[in-house]
């Protein structure tokens, strides 16, 4: 009895497995040959499989067993069948694209040094592009010569015979391929086709291959393919599956089947399609109906009718049926009237990725809330973008605390969002994703002729398998960030490394140069006066002793990473490359033992990339470039069996579950730009220049997937979007396909209202999910509240109350019981008058103002901003008061690495050393012998608020002594804070030591070079008095943060001791608040950002004339000292 080509076809796909359960049933001649059903996608066969379980052995209930079937690809399967007739082995075939690109490399060398006018255009191809296209090139060509062979295998038996009817700027491929044909010497995919197809036909028996075989699923079949299960047929059961979403459209369209099938510019097929949805996105099952054999003597056409559905005609259902009717939309006023409750489709428009995450968990949470049937396996979501969306939805779903974690640990089960307790499983990510080994390889390819910058080294140290491995937590990353700034790298591993940038003779700001200074400094450190290096290396003086274990691991670390990446260097075979890799792995990551799986699939990957490129890959030199273009190809997402249908919420793109039902399809994403796939068509394909029906579109495809979304939804179909920019609100259209399916929507059913349906079943949510509307019922298409974030309703509860600024502290002072002052330490008393809210924040509510991160920079400086520059003359003025001669301060300066490099930092550290020296001879005048330092002890009585009889002791010590004189040297411009720590320092002095007239002089610079200030002597009697005051102050301003910045009060009260009016005095004060105070870190942290001078209410202490509170704490702060201080410039 002569076998047949049986093609099934139904609307849904588990109404194909019914049937197919039903020919796998009966059994074959041999029962212990395994049934054999061809899948196009893993997802497809764990659903296949376990469907067919409720089937396959489960008599009158439904806990079958489905065993001994075998799910093969398509492709492996058919290629298997034509390996094993034509006795090729897959493990060597020379013609396989991974190894038929070594000889290729070796050919396209050839050609372009044969200097050819055939081949000037592929010379000045790989010209313009160096070593970085010269493998990726003949890696694609080699996909190109194989696809040809799948999808045009005539074309290649015509350039085996000499004709070569291609495009003339594509003249060169032919005679390339027959050079790869020459060289290789055993026939090509093409011809090997022919041979196993006569063989096929005369009743070869190929191995494996049982009596009957299936194919379930395909949307569209290659001419081998088809040329193969043809063949197969003649003597085999051949069974074809196709979920086809119209009957109506099979038939129009197998009727005017060509004889051979006809370029697509040509085709006219889709004239026969009525539906305009089924038109846009069907053209791959349209073509696929084409290319198919026609009915007749050994080819059967069966079409198995889905079963009606239960319950109301639902959107979903009523556009489903349009397709499947494939009729002209009905006019306007003939459409069915909309159900206002209907929500089988559903369209959310929102702001970018991020929201677009937080609108399905809120959707998909309804979902389940208003059906108790509803499950997460019942739910797939699919995105063309997974990487993107992929760490999204894992913040956004499935954080559910471990509930083998001890009680307390985490947030309470209650007090989670309830997505997070969905567990969402991301089933094709990519490889360097999923595995993070493998997205090590990724990092050591990237930096392998990088220009290794600070920050690429700390973001692979902070990677988990090189944290592990050199035991870095937190703590130590945080440090090392801290260190490699101080230390002042910025890229380049030595000078060495810099050569290709032209930069070789620069060791500055190099990893060497910055850990010599770690490490340097771990032995010696930096002496003022006394600056010392060993060799190139100056000692870097923040490293303590706690630093000294993680100073040398990042050594360790960065001397092995050096010895992967000189590894890592071509031109040298793919051997060496792999090996280098491996070695890297090894020298630089370690996984705990519950992972010990990532190195094994890490080193397995890396052994199948030499595995597949063959022997010929020993011969063969690649260039970096080329090994990047060859691993980027492995390290994609391939989505495995074990990621489908576990019971959890899948997320996938939208190739892996096509055409599996779900009650709910999601699909997430579909942006415009996005989808469908975008991409100019490679030049260099000769299919692409004038495809033939059948043949493959990556758009089309896109498409025809979410054709297959929407058919294979039984209940749901949720489409969520972008239909606005984030950043700027603008309105974004949608994509084409979804604008279409919005179309679809529109010729189905009708508005009461008489807007369009699509417009009345799209959602547009806001920026912000604390928005009123989240929480609102009716709105955004739900019947109650659309969000479930309890926090986000707690922000939109406060948003709804009268607007009003929470101060960050209480408006009422903290208790001064809670202050210690029975012995204030001088150095606080000066931190507090130097910065009294700063002294709040720090001494009081221990805490710290958050500054500026100090990020690493990973350029070599150019130019320095003041704080940079003032840095720099701070430490020249400080050795040149140690007394440190010229020339090696400026060496030491050179050494550190702040300065740019060259005559640049020449310059500045000429410049900056020129206001140093004025400094140091003005210093010389008033420094007589070495400096020394005075303890003291300051006993005050009367302290108003303290305890007891008031008895408080100012204690501390006082350094730079010269005599009776405090010197103190700046180099910055004379401020308010230096004279006011020179004023409590002589107060102090002067009772602890009455009988010595004490004085202070500080030196900074001014207008015209130097400026000097010039404080006391004090009266004992007047010094005690002025500095009980100042301890009252500090235990006012330890109770809140006063309204007292230092410079504006300088401003004020110096203008009121010279007779200006308060409102006069006020003003300037605020202009001098404007300059720098208003933006420092602790103003605001209690003012906020750009606040107005704080002047408070009326009233201080003692009373006094001043209409402010401001400018009462400023007067009383200021004048004593402006009564015994003289300024001048010498």
């Amino acid at each position: 009895m002569r076998s047949v080509l049986e093609l099934h076809r139904a609307e849904r796909a588990d109404t194909l497995v019914d049937a197919l359960a039903g020919v796998l049933a009966t059994g074959s001649a041999d029962p212990f040959a395994p049934e054999v059903v061809a899948v196009p996608e893993r997802g497809v066969e764990r659903w296949l499989a376990q469907r067919l379980s409720h089937r396959l052995g489960a008599g009158s209930g439904s806990g079958g067993v489905c065993a001994n079937v075998l799910f093969p690809s398509p492709a492996g399967l058919l290629g298997e069948v034509v390996d094993t007739v034509t006795g090729s082995d897959p493990e060597s075939d020379p013609w396989a694209p991974a190894r038929a690109v070594w000889p290729l490399l070796e050919l396209i060398d050839d050609a372009v040094g044969s200097g050819a006018e055939r081949f000037s255009g592929l010379s000045a191809h790989l010209e313009r592009g160096g070593h970085g296209r010269r493998y990726a090139l003949a890696r694609s060509l080699a996909g190109l010569f194989g696809s040809y062979a799948t999808h045009r295998p005539a074309l290649l038996r015509r350039w085996l015979d000499g004709t070569d009817a291609v495009p003339d700027d594509l003249a060169w491929q032919p005679e390339l391929w027959r050079r790869l044909r020459s060289r290789l010497g055993v026939p090509g995919p093409a011809e090997r086709l022919d041979e196993a197809v006569s063989a096929l036909r005369d009743g070869a028996c190929p191995g494996p291959v049982p009596p009957r075989l299936s194919l379930f699923g395909p949307t569209r079949l290659a001419a081998e393919h088809l040329a193969v299960l043809e063949a197969l047929a003649v003597h085999r059961d051949v069974h074809l599956w196709l979920p086809h979403p119209s009957p109506v459209m099979w038939d129009a369209v197998r009727a005017a089947r060509p004889v051979e099938p006809p370029a697509r510019s040509g085709d006219d097929s889709a004239a026969r399609v009525r539906f305009p949805l089924l038109r846009s996105l069907g053209r791959d099952v349209r073509e696929l109906a084409l290319r198919l054999p026609a009915a007749g003597p050994g080819v059967v056409d069966t079409h198995h009718p889905a079963p009606g559905p239960d319950g109301p005609p639902t959107l979903l259902r009523r556009l489903q049926q349009s397709l499947r009717d494939d009729a002209r939309p009905p006019a306007p006023d003939q459409r069915p009237l909309l159900d206002e409750t209907d929500r089988s489709v559903v369209l959310h428009s929102c702001h970018g990725p991020d929201r677009q995450v937080e609108v399905l968990r809120e959707a998909l949470l309804g979902l389940l809330a208003a059906d108790e049937t509803l499950e997460p396996r019942d739910i797939v979501v699919m995105c063309p973008d997974i990487e993107v969306f992929a760490p999204l939805i894992t913040a956004s779903f499935g954080l559910a605390p471990d509930p083998s974690a001890p009680d307390g640990a985490g947030p309470a089960r209650d007090e989670l969002h309830p997505g997070h307790l969905l567990r969402v499983r991301l089933a094709d990510r990519a490889l360097r994703q999923a595995n993070p080994l493998l997205g090590t390889v990724s990092t050591l390819l990237e930096l392998a002729g990088s220009r290794l910058t600070a920050t690429q080294v700390l973001d692979l140290v902070s990677s988990g398998p090189v944290r592990r491995r050199f035991r870095f937590d937190d703590d130590a990353l945080e440090r090392l960030s801290e260190l490699v700034t101080a230390a002042g790298i910025r890229w380049g591993l030595d000078a060495e490394h810099r050569a290709p940038y032209r930069l070789e003779g620069i060791e500055q700001n190099t990893w060497r140069a910055g850990l010599d200074r770690l490490l340097v400094g771990v032995a010696m450190a930096e002496t003022p006066g006394a600056p010392a290096w060993l060799g190139t290396a100056l000692p870097l003086d923040e490293v303590d002793s706690s630093d000294v274990d993680v100073v040398g691991r990042l050594a360790e670390f960065v001397d092995r990473l050096g010895t992967v990446l000189d590894a890592l260097r071509g031109p040298q075979p793919l051997s060496a490359w792999i090996a280098a890799l491996e070695e890297g792995l090894a020298a630089l990551t370690d996984t705990p033992p519950s992972e010990a799986w990532q190195a094994g699939q890490a080193r397995a990957e890396l052994a199948d990339v030499l595995h597949s490129a063959g022997p010929q890959a020993g011969s063969v030199d690649l260039h970096l470039p080329d090994v990047r273009g060859l691993l980027a190809e492995r390290l994609r997402g391939r989505p495995s069996r074990a990621n489908f249908r576990t019971g959890t919420l899948t997320v996938a793109t939208l190739v892996p579950m096509r055409a599996v039902p779900h009650r709910v399809v999601c699909l997430l994403g579909c942006d415009d730009g996005v989808f469908p796939r975008a991409g100019a068509a490679d030049g260099d394909d000769v299919l692409a220049r004038d495809p033939v029906v059948g043949e493959r579109d990556p758009r089309g495809e896109d498409r025809q997937l979410l054709l297959d979304a929407i058919c294979s939804a039984t209940e749901h179909l949720v489409v969520v979007s972008s239909g606005a920019d984030e950043r700027t609100g603008a309105e974004r259209p949608p994509a084409v396909p979804i604008g279409e399916l919005c179309d679809a929507i529109d010729a189905c059913v009708r508005t009461g209202s008489g807007d369009r349906a699509s417009v009345a079943l799209r959602a547009r949510h806001p920026l912000q999910p604390h928005h009123r509307d989240n929480f609102l019922p009716g709105t955004l298409l739900a019947e109650g509240p659309f969000s479930f974030d309890r926090a986000a309703l707690r922000g939109a509860e406060a948003v709804r109350g009268p607007l009003r600024e929470e101060p960050l502290f209480p408006s009422a002072p903290l208790p001064a019981s809670e202050i210690d002052a029975g012995t204030v330490e001088l150095d606080d008393l000066i931190g507090f008058v130097e910065h009294p809210v700063r002294a709040f924040l720090r001494q009081r509510v221990r805490v710290l103002a958050p500054g500026e991160n100090d990020e690493p920079d990973d350029a070599l400086p150019v130019e320095l901003d003041g704080l940079a520059s003032w840095k720099i003359g701070d430490r020249l003025l400080a050795d040149r008061l140690a007394g440190a001669p010229p020339q090696a301060v400026a060496r030491a300066e050179t050494l550190r690495g702040d300065l740019p490099p060259g005559g640049i930092g020449g310059r500045i550290l000429t410049e900056v050393g020129g206001r140093v020296e004025p400094l140091v001879a003005l210093a010389a005048s008033v420094r007589t012998g070495d400096a020394g330092s005075q303890d003291l002890v300051a006993p005050l009585t009367g302290v108003a608020g303290s305890a007891g009889s008031g008895e408080v002791t100012v204690a501390g010590t006082v350094p730079g002594l010269h005599g009776d004189v405090v010197v103190r040297v700046e180099y910055s411009r004379l401020k308010a804070k230096h004279r006011l720590r020179a004023w409590v320092q002589v107060l102090a002095l002067t009772v602890a030591h009455p009988d010595r007239p004490w004085t202070a002089v500080t030196i900074g610079r001014g207008s015209g070079g130097a400026a000097r200030s010039t404080l006391g002597p004090v009266d004992p009697a007047r010094a005690r008095a002025v500095l009980t005051d100042l301890v009252e102050l500090r235990r006012e301003g330890l109770c809140e943060a006063l309204p007292l910045p230092t410079d504006a009060a300088a401003v004020y009260a110096r203008n009121r001791a010279r007779g200006v009016v308060p409102a006069n005095a006020l003003s300037a004060a605020d202009a001098e608040w404007s300059k720098f105070e208003r933006d420092d870190a602790a103003h605001v942290f209690v003012r906020g950002a750009r606040a107005p001078l704080p002047v408070g209410p009326p009233g201080g202490h003692p009373p006094g004339p001043e209409p402010t509170r401001f400018g009462s704490l400023a007067v009383r702060l200021w004048a004593p000292l402006l009564d015994h201080e003289r300024q001048d410039a010498p």
